[in-house]
């Protein structure tokens, strides 16, 4: 059966009505009847799938993967091998057999025909075992202009026909039988949440593994940072006169303020392609959008490891900070939990603004005022008026400044022009670290461990308000 119209006549928001699509529950009238049996509304996406225009799959898996994993999120008490060979029927069924291992592609790098992706996402639809299979198909003028003289011509050699009379005759008799068949509603049994989480969780790894030079970005662009820094600083020194301190000062400003960009140029980067896809399969109530955000948050946290852990492998001892292990330890920690916030923050704004271009702006410029209100490096906190004292201990970077400040400037001692700084000289104001973190960070030293667990504090707290915003997000797509 074809639905016909003009552009704006409705089509889109008949299918969207009959797949239990419509966020708008007042714009609903009539009913839906299957088999002559009245269906209700919560029932509507348990007998329809629903094939959207624009395809939603990830790009570097391949077709046979993909479909895979969207059995497995829709089964659950099929064995590995009755989905194989559910997927294998559905490949043949399409057409897409011949190319069952091969990668799907995008805009980027070539894959599969436009042709071959619908089908691949027509596929996807029919694993769920669907009574009834809607679709909206990309317009274009060429393929209207050859369906509308289709259509002539069937109606020319079939309105005025036998065929016509008895389909009517036929609709007619269905509406009047007593014993109607039983309404089909989808085979699904669908897993558990955790369940669903690992599945999510080994597509999204699967996928992004075959990115090499996506990988070798991921892990290495905080080290390209510290590379830069590193020759521009070369060694730190303890001499007054020749910028002990405000090396280590530029020095923390940098490990406070950079690692949060590239934890934002991840999120970016990488989760957009992701959002798109819990859209479209989270309506087909195969998982909720949290889920997938969940499971993208526990993907890039081994990465972020690795990352800032090279990072601060080679900028901790290549420049010269406080030689001891434990305190090493509680750098990577501090570096660690920024990255990791700036990624989460993102994530949080993903869940609310589509476009990713003023999500980006949004989070740099959230970061900016932070390090410029917070660290207390630009201006110190205890100058600050009232108000962007407050602030401050609403940013992480209040907290993680005070921390490597402390980490860094306890227990150092200074020299003054070759000798040590406690003579009477007045370029040099201090001759131990301690002092230094006395005037400039007042009590730094007693909230050394409220700081930590305050900045390690942001994580989960962002997770959260990331879940809630996808939430929103749920909402907000339901009512358009």
């Amino acid at each position: 059966m074809g639905i016909l119209g003009n552009s704006g006549s409705g089509k889109t928001t008949l299918l969207d009505a009959i797949s239990g699509r419509l966020g708008h529950k007042d714009s609903f009238f009539g009913e839906v009847y299957v088999n002559g049996r009245h269906l209700k509304k919560e029932q509507f996406r348990d007998c329809f799938s629903y094939v959207p225009q624009n395809d939603a799959l990830l790009s570097f898996l391949t077709i046979q993967e993909s479909l895979t994993y969207t059995a497995l999120l829709a089964l659950q008490k099929c064995s590995n091998s009755v989905i194989k060979k559910k997927v294998d029927a559905v490949m043949a069924e399409l057409s897409l057999s011949h190319i069952a291992d091969k990668i799907i592609g995008s805009r980027i790098f070539v894959g599969i025909s436009g042709g071959e992706r619908r089908r691949v996402s027509i596929a996807a639809q029919l694993l769920q075992d669907p009574m009834d299979l809607t679709s909206v198909d990309t317009r274009s003028k060429e393929r209207e202009l050859e369906t509308y003289s289709r259509v002539q011509v069937i109606t020319s050699a079939y309105k005025n026909s036998e065929i016509f009379s008895r389909v009517l005759e036929a609709i007619e008799r269905t509406r009047c039988m007593k014993d109607r068949p039983p309404i089909p509603f989808k085979n699904r049994d669908s897993p558990g949440a955790f369940s669903k989480l690992w599945i999510l969780f080994r597509r999204i790894t699967r996928n992004f593994s075959r990115d090499k030079m996506g990988i070798i970005m991921r892990l290495l662009q905080n080290l390209l940072f510290g590379l830069f820094v590193a020759f521009f600083l070369l060694r730190l020194r303890t001499d007054v006169r020749e910028g002990a301190v405000q090396d280590r000062m530029g020095l923390i400003y940098q490990c406070v303020s950079a690692p949060p960009y590239t934890g934002l140029l991840n999120a970016v980067a990488l989760f957009p392609p992701l959002r798109a896809i819990s859209d479209q399969e989270s309506k087909d109530g195969l998982y909720k959008k949290w889920q997938m955000l969940l499971a993208y948050i526990l993907h890039f946290l081994p990465f972020s490891v690795i990352s800032v852990a090279i990072f601060s492998i080679f900028i901790y001892w290549t420049v010269g900070l406080y030689p001891d292990v434990f305190r090493f330890g509680i750098f990577f920690a501090v570096v660690f939990a920024c990255h990791v916030i700036g990624e989460l923050l993102t994530l949080v704004m993903l869940g609310v603004v589509q476009n990713p271009n003023i999500v980006q702006s949004g989070v740099v410029l959230l970061n900016s005022a932070g390090v410029v209100v917070g660290t207390g490096l630009v201006r110190t906190i205890e100058e600050m008026p009232p108000p962007f004292k407050i602030l401050s201990y609403l940013t992480f970077q209040k907290y993680s400044s005070e921390i490597l400040v402390v980490n860094e400037f306890y227990g150092l001692s200074f020299t003054c022009g070759g000798v040590n700084s406690s003579t009477i000289n007045s370029a040099c104001i201090f001759s131990h670290g301690t002092q230094f973190i006395d005037k400039t960070f007042p009590g730094a030293l007693s909230r050394f461990t409220m700081d930590f667990l305050l900045l390690y504090a942001f994580v989960p707290v962002l997770a959260v308000i990331a879940i809630l915003s996808f939430k929103i997000r749920e909402k907000l797509i339901s009512r358009q």
